[in-house]
């Protein structure tokens, strides 16, 4: 008898070459079985952590993504059925400042919650390897917000994405594309501003985006206290998490983000372990703030972030808005081994007043801390992505032919920095 899983894996994969096929039409080659770098094997270290962890090569991932600390966690469901870290990934680049993003050309990366199916994986991307974030969300359409292809991508360059190094976003994509061919239909992409801690709400206590992270924080509770995937809804302009049909209820729940709310209830266990959660961590802010924790600087002018990890190698290198970029924290971190290649042309964090020529002159010799990944010379994994047309056009292309407004736009959909 011919294997479930096989037959789901060829189904997907079938499906997804038919739609690279029909994504083709715009004279890219649409030939994913011969895209060595999407169809790199998940490597041995992590086959080895995964083995270590009882979880297996194609069970469902989840990610999580932290602006403040600059850091991307993977996780992965274990035999038992729960889910548990994988790996931490730290990020090269983000930009924009703490919070969502509210409109096309403001450079925020997104914050929310999204779901990353098999075609929002791209094999073919300009920045090495990239997923779509599947923003803008039912969501952040009914509250009207705006913006495009955001993606989360190599190349350590970032305007409104999430940057990695080559060789983190090429094992990142290998572990969603086993989870595909594993039957997962989508994983779950979770993008907050920080650890929703007690002492990072103390100190973010006065930013205006307080209420939506206390909205979004709801979600990353029900995870930490089940460590199952939240099941996600919106109405009423607002998120809804782990909803089910009150009891003697007959038809399914039907959710509309910019309408009333349906009668809904969550179940119990999950309800109660939420509220004791959120009263621990209530009053723990409650007793930091007393304590006269202080309260984080607003609109600094700071452009995003960057990993402690990667700012120590860079000229000039700030971690910005990330923690940890200050004196001895810094000199240290540089001896520590770079997850990747850093490019020469990486963009860090700038202070405002800094002077971006002459940190440009300074980075001008390549920093390479790592040597790229190499290609698979023989593909042994299927691949299962799907290109995302034109979403992704190369650095420079019609730099010169734009006007300021329209280059704005399109230096934000294809996430380069503005040189």
């Amino acid at each position: 008898m011919i294997d479930r899983s096989l037959i789901r894996a060829l189904a997907i994969s079938a499906t997804l070459v038919a739609s690279a096929l029909l994504a083709g039409c715009d004279g890219e080659d649409a030939s994913l079985a011969a895209n060595a770098k999407a169809n790199q094997p998940v490597s041995p270290k992590l086959i080895a952590a995964m083995t270590e962890k009882d979880m297996d090569l194609q069970s469902p991932i989840l990610i999580r993504l932290f602006k403040q600390e600059a850091e991307v966690e993977v996780w992965k469901q274990d035999r038992s059925g729960k889910f548990a870290v994988l790996k931490t990934y730290p990020i090269c680049r983000w930009s924009g400042d703490l919070g969502p993003k509210v409109r096309e050309g403001d450079r925020q990366a997104p914050e929310g919650f999204y779901a990353i199916s098999p075609a929002q994986m791209n094999p073919q991307s300009a920045y090495y390897l990239s997923f779509n974030t599947g923003y803008p969300n039912a969501y952040d359409k009914a509250l009207g917000h705006t913006g495009s292809q955001l993606m989360v991508h190599g190349d350590c360059s970032s305007r409104g994405c999430y940057a990695m190094t080559d060789e983190q976003i090429a094992e990142i994509y290998s572990l969603g594309r086993e989870s595909f061919f594993g039957g997962q239909k989508s994983f779950q992409f979770q993008a907050y501003p920080f650890r929703m801690t007690p002492i990072n709400m103390a100190k973010h206590r006065n930013n205006p985006n307080m209420a939506f992270w206390k909205m979004i924080k709801e979600g990353y509770d029900h995870f930490e206290v089940t460590r199952q995937e939240p099941k996600v809804d919106f109405c009423e302009k607002k998120y809804v998490f782990d909803a089910a049909k009150p009891p003697g209820a007959t038809r399914d729940l039907m959710f509309d983000a910019a309408a009333k709310c349906p009668a809904y209830v969550i179940p119990d266990d999950v309800a109660d372990a939420v509220r004791q959660k959120q009263e621990a961590d209530q009053a723990e802010t409650a007793k930091l703030i007393a304590k006269g924790t202080p309260v984080a600087k607003l609109n600094t002018g700071i452009d995003g972030g960057m990993n402690l990890i990667f700012a120590a190698r860079v000229p000039g290198g700030n971690t910005g808005l990330s923690e940890g970029g200050d004196g001895q924290a810094l000199a240290l971190s540089g001896f520590s081994k770079a997850p990747g290649t850093i490019p020469s042309t990486v963009n860090p964090p700038r202070m405002p007043g800094s002077d971006d020529a002459a940190v440009a002159a300074a980075a001008a010799p390549a920093a390479v801390a790592a040597p790229a990944p190499a290609a698979a010379p023989a593909p042994t994994t299927r691949v299962a992505s799907a290109p995302s047309a034109a979403s992704e056009v190369s650095s420079g292309r019609s730099r010169n032919f734009l006007s300021a407004p329209l280059l704005e736009r399109v230096l934000e959909m294809t996430c380069l920095p503005l040189i």
